[in-house]
């Protein structure tokens, strides 16, 4: 059978790099993990809240977090800037306020920042929240897929495999589906390959959305 393997984790070191930067003794490792947890689901809580696009996209790529002494850094790497650059300045204290509130840390300044990512539909995660929208207005999964390809084609990426599990189009049996485009050297440690898996609750169940994106190989 198949072995799969999470294709982020199979490539750290070469293609890939870690999302959160910190150091730990074994006994507070875990804490860290936790607080790692809590900054993302803060800051992904107060996107939504705030800044509802009428796709239904987020449009955060990846959260980043670099955790010093007396320091943590968080640097969110986001689609669509402009929802967040409409009053900058405030909506960014509001943002550090909520997650210091979270964290209730004491000793310890929180700085965040944004930097805008050039092709948003090149990555997975908002490709996945754009999947989930068209899959919660109940357009048929085929055509979601479809539309997801073509925007990544747009973006010059050089292969793309999109997967849903789950009670597709509210169907009483679970299946799998999927659909490919370009290349997708998975086996290819050299190949940078983008991943996200993504849940989205319909009304009819929860599906499973899983992307890989082929972006560059390593000469």
């Amino acid at each position: 059978m198949g072995q799969k393997i999470n294709p982020l984790g199979f490539r750290l070191g070469t293609t890939q790099s870690h999302h959160s930067l910190w150091f730990a003794q074994p006994k507070t490792y875990s804490e860290g993990l936790q607080e790692d947890q809590k900054i993302r689901n803060s800051i992904k809580n107060y996107v939504q809240k705030t800044m509802r696009i009428s796709s239904g996209v987020e449009g955060i790529a990846q959260i980043e977090i670099q955790k010093r002494i007396d320091l943590i850094q968080v640097i969110i790497y986001i689609g669509f800037p402009k929802l967040l650059i409409e009053n900058r300045p405030r909506r960014i204290e509001e943002l550090q306020m909520n997650v210091q509130k979270e964290l209730n840390c004491v000793n310890r300044k929180l700085k965040i920042a944004i930097t805008r990512i050039a092709n948003p539909y090149g990555h997975p995660n908002i490709l996945a929240e754009f999947i989930a929208g068209q899959l919660k207005n109940r357009v048929s999964f085929r055509k979601a897929m479809k539309k997801a390809i073509e925007l990544t084609e747009q973006a010059d990426t050089k292969g793309i495999q999109v997967q849903i599990a789950g009670r597709i189009d509210g169907k009483e049996i679970a299946r799998v589906e999927w659909i490919r485009e370009g290349r997708v050297p998975l086996q290819t440690i050299g190949a940078k390959i983008d991943y996200c898996s993504y849940t989205v609750r319909t009304i009819y169940g929860v599906l499973g959305i899983k992307i890989w994106i082929f972006v560059d190989e390593e000469k």
